[in-house]
Formats: C-alpha cells, structure tokens, sequence
C-alpha cells in the first residue's frame, strides 16, 4: 500500500504538518510539579451538579500545583448543540465564582495562548493529525454503509461473537487496495476515517488512574472512527489531540470514561503523543426517597442536578463550594476546623484522596455548612447578597428590604458578629420567614404558648407586662422587669433554683419570657428579644401583647 498517495487522496491540499503544529503549541513553561487540567463539556444543556464537581477538582488540582487549568468546548456534536449552550455553561461557573485559567470566557470570547478552545474551530487541527496517520499506516477509510454496519452488528450477534464492533475480519475495508479506494473515491462515496488498532484480544493494558490506583482492562481491537464522514472528528480523536496540543497533564472525568482509556491511550502512542494521567472522579449519588436505594443524581428527577438550582433558591456560592470540597476530599472538614477563616483555595486538595465508592449529595449537610458560612457574614453582605437573590425571586421581599435597608440591616445583625452567631439561615430563600415577624405585610399571629403555663397565667404575664414595658430601657432594665414579674405571679426568677425545687413554682423566668416572645413575635424561637422589640418600637409591641392578651381571655 502507497500509503503516501492514500494520505494525498483522503486530504488533498492539506499543507500542513504535525511538527509546525507541536511549535505553534510548544510545551508549557511551568514547574515541572505544575498539573494542567481541563473541563470539556458539551454545550448540550445546562451544567450539571456533576460537572461542577469535576470542574471544581480540576481547578482545585491546578491551583494547588500551580498549575493550569482551562476551559475547553467539546462542539462537535452539531445535533446535539443547543441554543446558548455555551452561555449556560458560563453563567452556571460564573454563580459561584469559578474561574479558568485560560479558555472559553464568553459565547465568542476567550483567552490563553493555545486556542482556538473550541472543537469545531480547530479542525485543521485534527485533519493534519489524521493525515500523518493515514501516511504511517494507522489509519484507513472505511466506505461502510450504515445497513453494512447494522448486518455486521447483527452477524455477531448471530455467532455469539464476545466483543461487537468493526475489527479483525468484520473490518472490510481494513486491508482493502489501494485501487478499489481510489475507485470509490471516484465514485463520490461517503467515508469515515478509521483507526487501524493493533490491540491483541488476548493481551491486557494496565495503567493507574490517581484515584483509583492500578486498573487492568483487555486491549482495543475494535478499528474506531477517527473522523466522521463530514470531516469532524469524534471525542476520542479530538480529545487525544487537544489534549496533547494544550498540554493538559491530568485529565480528570467522570468514572463513565474508565471503559475508553484502553482505546485512547492506543490513540495518544499511535499519534506519538504522551499519555496524560487519568484521574476518574466517583458519581453523584443520592439516596431515593422512595425505596431508600443509592442512585445517580437525576436531571429528570433531582431539581439540584442543575447548579442554576442553587442560585435559585438562594444558597450563597461560597456555601456550595464549601459542600463540594467535604465531598471531593475526606480531610477537609478536618482542616475547615483547624482553618476557621482561611480562603478553600489555600486548602491543600489532593486528587489521591477523592472516594472511589462514590459520593452521596446531602441536603442537609449542604443546610448545615451554609448556615455556617451565612452566620460568619456582616449584616450589611447578607443584606446585599438577599436583596440581590430577591429581586430577580421575591418581588414582596424585594420591596421591604429596598423601602427601608437600615431596618433590614438592623434585622439580620440581631446576634450576629460575636463568637457564636445564630445559624437560622441556609439560603436566602428563608430570609422571608425569618424577617417575617418584623414587618407588619408579612406578620400572622400565631400563638404557640408553652404548653407548660396555663392561659390564665399567660393572660396575666401579659398583662402586667404592659404596665412595665418602656421605650426607654435599655437591656439590663428591660430584663430587670421581666425577672421582676416572676415572683408575684409565683415563677422563679432564676433557672438553677427552680431546679432545686420545681414543686414550688409554676415555672421559672425561661417561661416568662417565652411567653413574652410568643405574644410579640408568634415564635418560640428567635434571636434577642429585646433588640427584635427595639426594632418593632413600642407602640406595635403593645398592640401585639394587647392583641395576645385578648386572644388569651
């Protein structure tokens, strides 16, 4: 076989060569420890929860090396694109403050010396590296017919065959002469470029995956295809020499990937490439409320598959990549607690110590972690960040706060900025209950009295603390008043001496106050209650305990 002329037959007028490609794209001037990740998505939907994980770990893994880490879109799918795809993908990062080295930055925009970051721009790319192939043998145009494939498929099926595809004696056109192409290229048949793989099914491939260790698979035998009949490459082609040509190091994906490597790490020799090092990151799991099962985080099912769910529903950015890294590595909550305040990037993420198992999405762990880091912020940030989260998703909430922002402000600062804030708080989204009390459009009474004080004394609590109450207390008075109601109406005016002896006493303050609380607020659970009584002014909390009093009697 003239290989040579069957390289000038498939790629006529293709100038260039591998090697002025390699000097366009040299290697990367960084420190021989520096690790070069990607994120290749498809702009086929929205960015899933899954791809924030793995795009988070690759970040993460640059930074921590000082590294690289970029942006790639895998574009050549026409079928599957969708409108704004690459938007979408953008603005789901953009949430939560994810950013690439280099890459894509924009629909039409990005930046880094080793672009075009856009498959479907870099077809050259991918002709000149198919070329070379074909010259040396290792690849070969197959004039197969979509019914010549499918009575292949179902041949094999019909003999049992282990292993379906197009290889060894159902590869046709494999050692076909060089002749009957050209005779078919005369003909204006349709072709797809093959690669011709000298995989033994006998033999065994073994390379180690950073997560998961050592893995051992049969080779490839199967001839896959290269480039498409329009020209534009398939994955595995087009990543084997993106991926060279940026010089990534690591490519980190998901575990569904495992199956190709065998495959394309015979690309990358095949090419004369270097072999990155492969790092499959475990699934999203999630336990089924309906039979207790794990399964996979859903599109269809689970509304949090998609990180616009998040910003949806108010979850601050920080909160969520906080969650993420407790899922990526194990030590990291450990180092949370001995790095109170220190910035998740200075964490020192390591690849090595993702779970191979799988990882289990948790709503109430990611509640928890947010209340955290929401109880850590100035009163002014949660105002900003509410307000902001309101008026795209709460015009009501929207209003009140922008009306008046320094009552707002005086809200949300209620036991917050000292060594232990109040942690009422997971998503902004509960801003509105939370406040609701505060504002008379928003307040329901609803008088929830302890169960252990009868209403005559409720009544009577009430009432003498309207003769008591004034304005111009400040909190050492204010509570003075409170513990001087308690004897009269036969409560103990200290926690530790109703202990001693509780059969003396219809309760003790704590119950006096409660029912206060509950007649100004409706809640048995709230931050100071003199400050909410500051803020609510004296006369609407005298109508609030005369509007108790009377629900009371």
């Amino acid at each position: 076989m003239d290989y040579q002329k069957l390289a000038e037959l498939l790629f006529p007028g293709q100038s260039d060569d591998v090697d002025s490609i390699e000097k366009k794209y040299p290697p990367r001037n960084l420190p021989d420890s520096a690790k070069v990740t990607r994120f290749a998505p498809s702009p086929t939907g929205y960015l899933h929860f899954g791809g924030l994980f793995s795009a988070f770990a690759d970040i993460l893994t640059a930074k921590a090396s000082g590294g690289v880490s970029f942006l790639r879109i895998e574009d050549t799918d026409k079928k599957r694109e969708i409108e704004n795809g690459v938007k979408a993908i953008i603005d789901g990062f953009n949430q939560f403050g994810l950013e690439f080295t280099e890459g894509i930055t924009g629909e039409n925009s990005e930046r880094g010396d080793y672009g075009p970051y856009k498959q479907s721009q870099r077809v050259d790319i991918y002709h000149t590296v198919a070329k070379k192939l074909v010259e040396e043998g290792k690849a070969y145009p197959c004039f197969c017919t979509e019914e010549e494939l499918a009575d292949i498929r179902q041949r094999q099926e019909a003999e049992g065959s282990d292993t379906r595809g197009y290889f060894g004696k159902w590869a046709k056109w494999r050692d076909a002469d060089l002749s009957e192409i050209e005779k078919k290229l005369e003909d204006g048949r349709k072709w797809v470029l093959r690669f011709r793989s000298e995989g033994n099914p006998d033999k065994k491939i073994v390379f180690r995956d950073v997560i998961r260790g050592n893995i051992e698979m049969p080779e490839n035998i199967i001839d896959e295809v290269l480039l498409k009949s329009d020209g534009v490459p398939t994955y595995h082609f087009a990543h084997v020499c993106d991926d060279h040509f940026m010089r990534t190091t690591h490519v980190i994906r998901g575990e569904e990937w495992i199956s190709s490597v065998p495959k394309h790490i015979q690309m990358f020799k095949a090419c004369g490439f270097k072999v990155p090092k492969y790092a499959h990151t475990p699934q999203v799991m999630k336990i089924d409320e309906q039979d207790g099962t794990k399964r996979k985080l859903s599109k269809r099912k689970d509304p949090e598959a998609a990180v616009s769910w998040f910003a949806d529903v108010g979850y601050p950015a920080e909160a969520v990549l906080e969650y993420l890294l407790t899922l990526l590595n194990s030590n990291f909550e450990d180092w949370r607690r001995a790095n109170k305040d220190a910035d998740i990037y200075t964490f020192p993420f390591d690849l090595k110590k993702l779970s191979v198992s799988g990882c289990l999405f948790d709503t109430d762990k990611l509640n928890d972690i947010s209340k955290t880091v929401i109880s850590k912020m100035k009163a002014g940030e949660v105002y900003d960040l509410a307000l902001k989260w309101a008026e795209k998703n709460d015009a009501e909430l929207y209003k009140l706060f922008s009306e008046n922002p320094e009552k707002a402000k005086d809200i949300l600062n209620i036991d917050r900025e000292n060594k232990k804030p109040r942690k009422d708080i997971a998503k902004w989204s509960d801003i509105k209950n939370y406040v609701s009390y505060f504002y008379t459009e928003l307040y329901k009474p609803d008088y929830a009295f302890p169960e252990n004080i009868d209403s005559k004394d409720e009544s009577e609590i009430i009432n003498e603390y309207i003769k008591i109450y004034s304005r111009d207390d400040d909190k050492d008075a204010w509570f003075e008043k409170i513990k001087s109601l308690c004897e009269p109406l036969g409560f103990c005016p200290n926690v530790k001496e109703y202990k001693k002896s509780p059969e003396n006493y219809k309760g003790h303050i704590g119950d006096v106050s409660s029912v206060i609380r509950v007649a100004v607020t409706s809640r048995t659970n709230t931050p100071d209650l003199y400050y909410i009584m500051k803020i609510l002014g004296y006369d609407e909390v005298i109508s609030r305990l005369k509007d108790s009093a009377a629900k009371l009697n």
